[in-house]
């Protein structure tokens, strides 16, 4: 069945609206008799997207997290559990959200990586086993992405030369840790509320890697929960250094957005201003 037919089939008797869904998906909020769903769709959809996702959400439930029931699963349709949102505005809640994340990042894996490959927005996500988190972290997280069309339409060879400076250097700015289980899509607008208004979680990329990962997610995005890493401190206390490493970290984001879209959203720009030290030294 094909999204369209499942959207047909559960509006009929409905009332049906179009949510927020990001830059990849398209989604909608059905309540009908009995119970609201939601659906997220994606046109020319990887084959393997929404199973990856709904495997990733049971995933993190299995390990303490609450995510929205997944209903059904198809080729290029995920239907989920409609959570009724609440403001996300107290401190109770991202108190909640940071010790819930923290608990996330105690489960300790194996390697880094997964058994198999994930994504991240429309784009494969690299979850090749490896030893060692800075190669995996410069292997399949940051060099991945440069020949991605997007990305090397925009990126010079300036830009590439500073990001390989900045990968040789990385375990200085790094420290090593052991890989944890993490969301890996951890921005604000995926946490959200249960009806009791309780952080709940969605839109997972899930791997084992660093907890930075997360953190960066949620540091460098706008509207930054203060009280999110209070709270995380509180269960897996931080390093002095945290906030300094988590614009080198986010690269990862960044440069995931140029592949996607190019250059949007102010990305190029970040970019390069993280990159500015190890470009000068370039000259």
């Amino acid at each position: 069945m094909t999204a369209r037919e499942v959207l047909a089939r559960l509006g009929e008797n409905a009332e049906v609206a179009r949510l927020t869904g990001g830059v990849v998906n398209t989604v909608w909020h059905i309540r009908g008799p009995g119970r609201a769903h939601v659906l997220k769709t994606a046109e020319h959809a990887p084959p393997s997207l929404f199973r990856v996702e709904a495997d990733g959400l049971a995933v993190l439930r299995r390990h303490g997290l609450r995510t929205p029931d997944v209903l059904d699963v198809g080729a290029d349709w995920l239907l989920l559990e409609a959570l009724t949102p609440q403001p996300l505005e107290t401190d109770a809640f991202w108190e909640s959200a940071g010790r819930a994340i923290a608990a996330l990042h105690d489960v300790r894996g194996p390697r880094f990586g997964w058994d198999h490959d994930g994504w991240l927005g429309l784009l494969p996500q690299r979850n090749t086993w490896t030893d060692d988190g800075h190669a995996f972290f410069v292997e399949h997280r940051l060099l991945r992405y440069l020949d991605e069309p997007k990305a090397d339409a925009v990126l010079t060879a300036e830009d590439r030369a500073a990001l390989e400076r900045l990968c040789a250097r990385l375990p200085e700015i790094v420290p090593a840790a052991p890989p944890s289980l993490t969301h890996g899509d951890l921005w604000h607008n995926n946490v959200v509320s249960t009806a009791a208004g309780e952080p709940a979680f969605i839109d997972p990329a899930v791997s084992w890697a660093w907890p930075d990962v997360d953190l960066s997610m949620m540091f460098c995005g706008t509207d930054s929960p203060a009280r999110f890493f209070d709270a995380y401190h509180e269960v897996r206390p931080l390093d002095r250094d945290w906030r300094d490493r988590m614009p080198v970290v986010f690269l990862r984001e960044v440069l995931s957005t140029l592949a996607h879209e190019g250059d949007r959203w102010g990305s190029l720009d970040y970019f390069r201003e993280v990159l500015r030290p190890f470009r000068t030294a370039l000259r």
